[in-house]
């Protein structure tokens, strides 16, 4: 099984965290997307920590609206920002997040990943990586 981290904004990772946002919404989508063991939870800044994993319930791809139609009321996120984040995109995604793990301590990425980037979406981390 893979891991990936994926970038989010906190305001969003708020979201997750109370259970008002149950899915994660993305232009693009990983490859092998089955083959996702976990995603941990990069916080952008001014975070800028992995604060918490999670699996995948769920990848659903379909057009914005439809995402929208289907997810609004798990989204955590409001309709004008859906619609701009999926600006000019015939097809979206929505991951359900499963079983979150909210870390107790963040973790400095740059401490756990060897010339660490904050991924513009997503990336995949070494399985070998002690994130959590």
């Amino acid at each position: 099984m893979k891991t990936v981290l994926i970038s989010i904004k906190p305001r969003f990772v708020d979201e997750i965290i109370k259970g008002t946002k149950k899915y994660d919404f993305r232009r693009a989508i990983f490859k092998n997307a089955k083959e996702i063991g976990k995603v941990f939870i990069y916080a952008t800044a001014p975070v800028k920590k992995i604060v918490a994993s999670f699996s995948i319930g769920e990848i659903v791809a379909d057009h914005p609206e439809a995402l929208w139609n289907r997810c609004q009321s798990v989204s955590g996120i409001d309709r004008s920002s859906v619609f701009e984040y999926f600006k000019n995109k015939d097809v979206g995604f929505a991951i359900k997040i499963k079983d979150l793990d909210v870390f107790k301590t963040p973790v400095d990425p740059t401490r756990v990943i060897p010339g660490f980037v904050a991924p513009q979406s997503y990336r995949y981390v070494d399985q070998a990586t002690n994130i959590s």
